[in-house]
């Protein structure tokens, strides 16, 4: 369970509230370009500070922690993967920051394996597809090994088909490992995929999240203004 406690974020002009629960297995964060959603995300994981309120993980204050204390894996956009290492060492960098072990290869290919990628240990980022690169992300979140996953749209690049099949993914390690999942996203039939729960970040607020399928059903005004649907029920 995680509590943003009366969270306050200013940046100059842009200011952005949460006072909210989130205990859902998969939560999405919906909202226009620009609202705060990916902002958000940040302060979860500690790479910017909030300017006042508390974030609690498990009845545990996090807020002054640093990201590497933080129990929280993330997924950016553009995957974070180092060119000129091959995928072994770019995923044994989530266990070591020397060379790789014995026991750090066996357990990089073990979650290859889990991704759908045994055998591409010694490929490098620009031998493999953006969808290759995506499950070799997740594959580094798993050897993490946090409770709480935050994925910041890294699926945004790819077809719908794969994109598809990596939240699919995404939701059965999660399952698997017992994570909880925080996920941006601009597209609602992201977060009706695989999202138990949804909140709309807008407006310069945060809504308390909501079963997805009735928050589609009844939008607020500042997700139906986004979708450009009628949000009247």
């Amino acid at each position: 369970m995680l509590q943003l406690e009366r969270l306050r974020l200013v940046q100059g002009d842009f200011e952005l509230s949460a006072d909210i629960t989130i205990t859902a297995p998969i939560t999405a964060l919906l909202g226009p370009s620009g609202a705060g959603k990916s902002t958000l995300l940040n302060t979860i994981a500690g790479f910017t500070p909030p300017t006042a309120g508390r974030v609690i993980w498990r009845g545990e204050e996090i807020t002054p922690r640093a990201p590497m204390e933080r129990p929280v894996a993330m997924l950016f956009q553009d995957n974070n993967l180092f060119p000129h290492l091959d995928v072994t060492r770019n995923l044994a960098l989530a266990l070591t920051r020397g060379s790789p072990t014995r026991e750090a290869r066996d357990r990089t290919a073990e979650a290859l394996a889990r991704v759908g990628l045994p055998g591409y240990e010694n490929r490098k980022p620009s031998e493999l597809s953006g969808g290759q690169q995506s499950r070799v992300a997740l594959a580094r979140v798993l050897l993490q090994a946090r409770p709480l996953m935050l994925l910041d749209e890294p699926f945004a690049a790819l077809g719908p088909a794969l994109k598809f099949e990596m939240l699919d993914l995404v939701a059965e390690v999660a399952a698997e490992n017992g994570l909880q999942v925080i996920m941006v996203s601009h597209d609602p039939q992201d977060a009706a995929r695989i999202a138990n729960e949804a909140a709309v970040v807008a407006d310069g607020a945060v809504t308390p999240p909501e079963p997805t399928a009735e928050l589609m059903r009844s939008p607020p005004p500042s997700l139906a203004s986004y979708l450009g649907i009628d949000g009247t029920p």
